[in-house]
């Protein structure tokens, strides 16, 4: 089969750029720490919520769990569309933040379960 012809778009070449430009290799391994810490203090932190001070778990640790992982689906969300290509690289700050907010959320969490600081 014949490839596409190169568009120049008024550029005066050949436009093969990709449309939010090419991921190197530093942004993946950084989005694989921003994700890996994430989502390991999420779990952490939801088995805490069911499991301390003692079993069964209090209402007010369930529910904290809960919301925290509310928080969690929208940027998972964020992600799946920023990967797929429907957001802009601007966006990425965004999602860093969320995932920034979410990280302390878990902490604060874990040091109410874990009542630190009584």
């Amino acid at each position: 089969m014949e490839a596409f012809p190169a568009r120049g778009y008024g550029t005066g070449g050949a436009d093969n750029r990709p449309l939010f430009g090419e991921t190197s290799a530093r942004d993946r391994i950084i989005n694989l720490i921003v994700g890996g810490l994430t989502t390991l203090l999420l779990v952490v932190t939801l088995i805490s919520a069911f499991v301390f001070p003692q079993l069964p778990p209090k209402p007010v640790n369930v529910f904290f769990a809960f919301c925290i992982s509310l928080c969690c689906i929208s940027a998972g969300i964020l992600i799946y569309w920023y990967r797929q290509g429907d957001l802009e690289p601007k966006f990425r700050n965004l999602i860093y933040y969320i995932l920034f907010s979410i990280v302390m959320l878990c902490i604060c969490a874990n040091l109410y379960f874990h009542e630190v600081g009584k």
